[in-house]
């Protein structure tokens, strides 16, 4: 009997957006790069959900609605509303975006705590500490920065007390050290190694996750004056949306099952909670826990300063989209920064990424290639051949097996960025190989055969290159593969090592993928974008 492969199944989900303000390219920045991955993962043959949303319950919230005097659910409609459009201005594929005020979440949030109360993992007790608004977080006294300040955010935290439910927390630490222990992957990039060290080592305490000095947010149903906390609340939508809990967990079943790989993306100043409470709640559920908790870096100005809404510093992405186009801005933001480190978001850095990358090595090679066929060729019609014979011919086809290896083997390892360099590596090497082979040359002497070849090898560079930006360029990748007029059956991924000079091809008229930028002139403008504050 013949062996049945088994389903690829991948569960890649962003952090889950706090609704308190519009977003702003910070949230780009972590969703593009999702989406990167999705689109990566689906190319190589999984059966990809990816999740997105808005985290709309908490007291900063519903204090910003009241700032406004509107209803705090007309307040988060219309957040939600603003993410929602922004993904797709950004051709974002997500597969479901779950908002927390919805009542598909209410409902799981509610189960949870009633299972978990009774099972006592939740109990009822008081609370006394140091509690950060803007952060919606308890913090002890000795987790504060001198003077009383957030760890997190930085800003003055204030004593409270007041009547709360806990999760049991201390009864899971030993199980959640050898899963660290035995998973040393599990947030990469030595990023647990400070949640151990702040939170863990000096005795982890049961967190509190119930409030009553607010109402927005989802209430306990044994004890309805308490809401439950927005992070244990947030946390949850990431089984929420796949249906746990609910009449139908067939999504669940398959996506947060055994031989699913699930990939989870959140942001620094979100570690503490996806790093060490998250996998708490999962083993008091008795589920399994992530694959992998991805701690991003964050986007910064050009003074090193973190693109905030509270700041005010953060700019909006839609009219750099307006004037750059999709592609650029996706592309940027995949190629820029790798995904664990900080980096600079800046006007000079983009002008030149866009004009370097896209104008002078990508796009150009496109149009120089297909304007040579046109030349060199009737009709743009270049024949067939069977092997590349010439030794610099094959040794670019020998290396763009190695950079289509190597690209996969950073995308596998969640880094875009690295990835997109061996893809512009190929159009490098094939800028280079048109130097070096001077088909002008070839063409002024009649050596038709290996002009052919130099063709194929170009056009073969352009294909692959273009299959491997396709996760960023989504519009102009295509635009180029249409434009040299590459069947649709070479334009997968399983395609990537195939032989495309075994086919006859004709190429259509070219016209410029990216124009030009005015480095000066462009600069000037974007970066009135980027620094001004809002």
């Amino acid at each position: 009997m013949a062996n049945i492969m088994k389903k690829k199944i991948f569960y890649i989900t962003t952090p889950i957006y706090y609704a308190s303000g519009e977003p702003h390219i910070g949230h780009a920045y972590a969703t593009v790069n999702a989406d990167l991955i999705a689109r990566y993962k689906r190319e190589m043959g999984y059966s990809v959900f990816f999740l997105t949303g808005t985290d709309e319950h908490g007291e900063k919230i519903q204090k910003n609605a009241e700032k406004e005097n509107i209803d705090v659910q007309k307040f988060v409609d219309r957040m939600a509303d603003s993410f929602k459009k922004l993904w797709s201005d950004l051709g974002i594929t997500n597969d479901d975006f779950i908002r927390t005020s919805e009542q598909r979440h209410v409902e799981t949030v509610q189960k949870v705590f009633t299972k978990l109360l009774q099972q006592k993992d939740i109990y009822k007790g008081k609370y006394k500490g140091w509690y950060c608004t803007p952060c919606e977080s308890f913090f002890t006294e000795g987790q504060l920065k001198e003077g009383h300040l957030c760890p997190d955010c930085g800003r003055e935290c204030h004593e409270v007390e007041q009547e709360a439910y806990f999760l049991n927390c201390k009864k899971y630490v030993n199980k959640l050290l050898d899963f660290y222990k035995k998973n040393p992957n599990f947030v990469p990039d030595g990023k647990l190694n400070e949640m151990i060290k702040t939170f863990i080592e000096p005795g982890l305490e049961d967190l509190c996750i119930t409030r009553t000095n607010f109402t927005w947010g989802v209430p306990v149903k044994e004890d309805p004056q308490h809401v439950v906390y927005v992070w244990i609340d947030a946390l949850l939508n990431y089984i929420s949306a796949l249906g746990y809990m609910s009449n139908d967990e067939s999504k669940f079943n398959e996506f947060w099952g055994k031989d699913s790989t699930i990939f989870q993306l959140a942001g620094r100043e979100i570690n503490r909670f996806h790093s060490i409470y998250w996998p708490i709640l999962l083993f008091a559920l008795n589920l399994r826990l992530p694959n992998t908790i991805f701690i991003h870096g964050l986007l910064v100005t050009r003074t090193g300063a973190k693109f905030s809404k509270s700041l005010g510093n953060a700019p909006k992405a839609g009219p750099i989209i307006e004037k750059y186009g999709l592609d650029a801005l996706r592309y940027y933001l995949g190629r820029e920064v790798i995904l664990g480190d900080d980096g600079n978001f800046t006007a000079k850095q983009f002008v030149d990424r866009f004009n370097i990358d896209l104008v002078n090595n990508y796009g150009n090679l496109v149009n120089r290639t297909i304007n040579m066929i046109r030349k060199y060729f009737k009709d743009g019609k270049l024949p067939s051949i069977y092997r590349y014979q010439n030794a610099k011919s094959r040794q670019v086809i020998s290396a763009m097996k190695e950079s289509i290896k190597k690209y996969k083997q950073e995308f596998d390892n969640y880094c875009p960025s690295k990835a997109f360099i061996c893809a512009m590596d190929i159009v490098d090497r094939a800028n280079k190989y048109i130097e070096d082979m001077t088909p002008w040359v070839l063409f002024k002497e009649n050596k038709i055969s290996l002009l052919k070849e130099v063709m194929y090898v170009l056009v073969e560079s352009i294909r692959v290159s273009s299959l491997l930006l396709r996760p960023a360029l989504i519009n102009k990748a295509d635009e180029a593969l249409d434009q040299l007029g590459v069947p649709l059956e070479f334009r997968q991924f399983n395609t990537l090592n195939k032989n495309l000079c075994l086919n006859k091809l004709k190429v259509n008229a070219p016209s410029a993928l990216f124009p030009r930028l005015d480095v000066d002139k462009e600069t000037e403008y974007l970066a009135s974008l980027i620094e001004a504050k809002k």
